[in-house]
């Protein structure tokens, strides 16, 4: 591996932990969420900064290329925050459900008195 290359790994590493952070900091992202993110910076600056530790682990689980392992690992974390935003979203839309009608019926109830102290 090359210095450049070293350097940037661990450059781009410390760049994702930085952003998410600074998100969570101004609380553009809540923690939940982020939790994916920081263990995805923390794997890739522990694999730039110990790139034997990569090759290391692809060994022990028998995958033959250890770049293959960093894009499975990628896939597995990406597929895990869909898997929770897709949770929280199903939620949402349950919550939004029940209160869209609660609102109907308290419109409802408000036309009811409405009309019945027009009638009296």
């Amino acid at each position: 591996m090359s210095l450049t290359t070293y350097v940037f790994g661990i450059v781009s590493a410390l760049l994702v932990l930085i952003v998410v952070i600074e998100l969570l900091r101004r609380r553009h992202l809540r923690e939940r969420h982020a939790i994916w993110w920081l263990i995805a910076g923390v794997l890739a600056l522990v694999a730039g900064v110990f790139p034997d530790t990569l090759t290391w682990t692809a060994a022990l689980i028998g995958v033959e290329v250890p770049i293959n392992l960093v894009f499975f690992g990628s896939i597995a974390i990406l597929f895990l925050v869909s898997l929770q935003y897709s949770s929280e979203l199903t939620q949402l839309e349950s919550k939004t459900r029940t209160l869209a009608e609660r609102v109907a019926l308290i419109e409802l109830e408000m036309l009811r008195q409405s009309t019945e102290d027009r009638d009296n």
